[in-house]
């Protein structure tokens, strides 16, 4: 492609600018020869600011179309408004931009690539680029598929309010997305732009939303739409010890023992038929072992409301063996006192009625885990889940998320969906250890991708995700950051200019950096006209 095709249909003169008067590696220097450009204000526009900078240019090359970007504007003249006049300019004077070269567009080709080893020369023209150049860039910057369709335009580029952000699935998801942002930084309504791309282009998505903000987002024709505790339920035999002992938050061995044995215990007692806690104590050892060794790997539901009482009867202790061969159980007053600050956590999670609805075997409602299998395997199909009726706490908002992740990771023939996590920085780590929380959830970063599980995420402070999580993302959203450690965070995604920009960003606006790009993007996002709980009242 030649740079006059770039310009069909305009006057190519009218967006010359001047000629490359140095050369180096990286960028080059062009002198203006076009002052009337740099001066008509009638010519400026949100899309056309040629007297600043971070504005891309075409550098007319032998070898090609060279793209670039102007990152200095300079004058030497210290009264500017000289810089308006023609004719009387002094032998050393000079109105020089600098160009950093980021890709090229060869003569035989009609997009963009890196250019390597190949360098504009002298005297090469440089041309404002037009925002038909940007779409052509933009479209060049994916390593993605060609063949894939990409989603409707979420976004435009800043500065360039006519050149729409069109970007395939693969390119924001194949490595994994997550978007980041400090408070009303426009983070809620850039996963909305996106859930709302990828619903009405008919791509699978699981949403999980801890707030219920994006409960009215979505029509009820589009997609499917449950609430855990009210229409939703478990059984409490699917959900793994490991996972108890989360939602819980046990926080020490001794808890997480006497938390098992408790469950194993209950198993025993439903296995019996009888709704009730098994009573240790006075109760022969040996008999009592034997009772909970029965139980069989069918044997897993229990009554989740007897839970406190029996972790109380856990409370016992063998006597000492003495002549007389006692071998019962008898009342321990220590493991009382330890066992009391797990069962007063316990007995808070079930203040909650929803609480227990949810951990039921009601035929009434639906079983959360089927309707994720036959949502795993139904093309075209979208599913949100509400766990806001199950309140804010971490730790069953965790469960639920390590729940399903591991459940979704053990399925096969898989239709490819996106996983989307709201706030996931309040299930990703642990309050009360430094070891990884939800392991489930790190399984699917690792290998999700080669099931067709693509997740999504949304957090305020990227600190606050789990290293091991945040490792495995390659595509990052960035709104604006404010403290250093969360820039320090980012930083290895980002090259020193847009770390100084991340400061700048007003709401809305934001930096797309992905593995899968050649060059990172500032873009604007366009707000979805569904609707979001998410406005800031008024004081």
């Amino acid at each position: 492609m030649t740079i006059e095709s770039l310009y069909e249909g305009k006057n190519i003169q009218d967006y010359y600018i001047g000629k490359v008067t140095q050369i180096y590696r990286s960028n080059c220097v062009a002198q203006i020869d076009n002052l009337s450009l740099m001066t008509d204000r009638s010519k400026f526009s949100s899309s056309f600011l040629p007297n600043t900078i971070n504005n891309f240019v075409l550098v007319d090359s032998t070898v090609g179309v060279f793209l670039g970007e102007i990152f200095e504007n300079k004058a030497s003249r210290k009264n500017i408004l000289d810089l308006s006049s023609f004719g009387n300019e002094s032998a050393g004077d000079y109105h020089e931009i600098c160009i950093d070269t980021i890709a090229l567009m060869s003569p035989d080709s009609n997009k963009f690539e890196l250019a390597g080893f190949k360098t504009l020369g002298i005297t090469d023209k440089v041309y404002l680029a037009t925002d038909e150049a940007y779409k052509i860039f933009l479209q060049s910057l994916e390593f993605a598929n060609l063949e894939e369709a990409p989603l409707p335009p979420f976004a435009t580029y800043l500065n360039r309010s006519q050149a729409d952000v069109t970007l395939r699935p693969s390119t924001l998801f194949n490595r994994h997305l997550m978007c980041i942002g400090a408070t009303n930084s426009g983070k809620s309504t850039t996963a909305l732009a996106i859930l709302d791309k990828l619903v009405t282009s008919k791509r699978k998505a699981l949403i999980i939303d801890p707030t219920g903000e994006y409960r009215n987002a979505f029509a009820d024709d589009e997609i499917t739409k449950l609430t855990l505790g009210v229409d939703t339920s478990i059984s409490p035999g699917k959900v793994s010890m490991e996972q108890w002992e989360k939602l819980f938050e046990a926080e020490n061995g001794n808890q997480c023992a006497v938390l098992s044995e408790a469950i194993s215990s209950l198993r025993y007692m439903k296995k019996i038929g009888r709704r009730e806690h098994y009573s240790k104590i006075g109760q022969n050892i040996e008999e009592v072992q034997e009772n909970i060794a029965s139980l069989t790997n069918d044997d897993t539901d229990f009554h989740i409301e007897l839970l406190p009482e029996q972790i109380q009867a856990e409370s016992v202790k063998e006597p000492d063996r003495d002549n007389n061969y006692n071998f019962k159980y008898s009342y321990d007053v220590l493991k009382a006192n330890i066992n009391a600050s797990l069962i007063q956590k316990i007995q808070y999670q079930m203040t909650d009625t929803k609480f227990l609805k949810f951990f039921s075997n009601d035929p009434g409602m639906y079983n959360l885990l089927e309707v994720i299998e036959d949502f795993v395997h139904i093309p075209e199909a979208s599913l949100y889940i509400d766990t806001s009726s199950l309140g804010a706490s971490e730790g069953i908002g965790g469960m639920v998320i390590d729940l399903v992740s591991n459940f979704v990771i053990a399925q096969d023939n898989i239709c490819p969906f996106v996983f989307f996590i709201d706030e996931v920085h309040r299930y990703a780590k642990s309050r009360y250890s430094d070891k990884e929380y939800h392991g489930g959830l790190t399984l699917l970063a690792r290998e999700g991708r080669k099931k067709g599980i693509f997740l999504y995420l949304t957090t305020q402070n990227p600190k606050d995700v789990s290293p091991i999580l945040f490792g495995q993302i390659g595509t990052l959203l960035i709104h604006r950051l404010m403290l250093n450690d969360e820039i320090h965070a980012v930083e290895s995604h980002l090259d020193d200019y847009s770390i100084k920009h991340v400061r700048k960003l007003n709401q809305g606006e934001v930096i797309l950096t992905s593995v899968n790009l050649l060059h990172n993007m500032f873009i604007h996002v366009n707000k979805s006209d569904r609707t979001q709980y998410n406005i800031t009242p008024q004081l």
